[in-house]
């Protein structure tokens, strides 16, 4: 299992809710995208955590993982970096860091929770 703590959730973070993206960085986001991004730290570094059926909780509430980006896995042990889409359509396309994940519920998010991936 993989755990994060959220350090800081974005100002612009909610504003995302409408399109069901969630974005994940550690603690080395570049400036820019600092107001989009939940910053959070890992417990432990992960490898190969996301992967098809695996389920990342956030807020308390369970999401399975339907599809995963060619680029997800690095960018995500690099940089923490991760883009979370929260679609009921299996079949929507989406970018390289990505992955996609049902329910399409977005999730309550607060300073000092933590994300997991098991």
């Amino acid at each position: 299992m993989i755990k994060m703590n959220i350090l800081e959730i974005g100002a612009l973070v909610p504003d995302f809710e409408e399109e069901n993206l969630l974005v994940l960085f550690n603690e080395t986001v570049p400036p820019e995208l600092r107001d989009i991004s939940v910053i959070h730290r890992f417990e432990e570094q992960p490898k190969d955590a996301l992967e098809f059926g695996k389920i990342i909780v956030i807020g308390g509430r369970e999401y399975t993982i339907q599809k995963v980006g060619e680029e997800a896995n690095s960018n995500f042990e690099s940089l923490g970096h991760l883009s979370i889409y929260f679609k009921d359509d299996k079949e929507e396309e989406i970018l390289p860091g990505a992955v996609l994940v049902t329910p399409s519920d977005f999730p309550i998010l607060k300073e000092g929770d933590s994300i997991q991936v098991k």
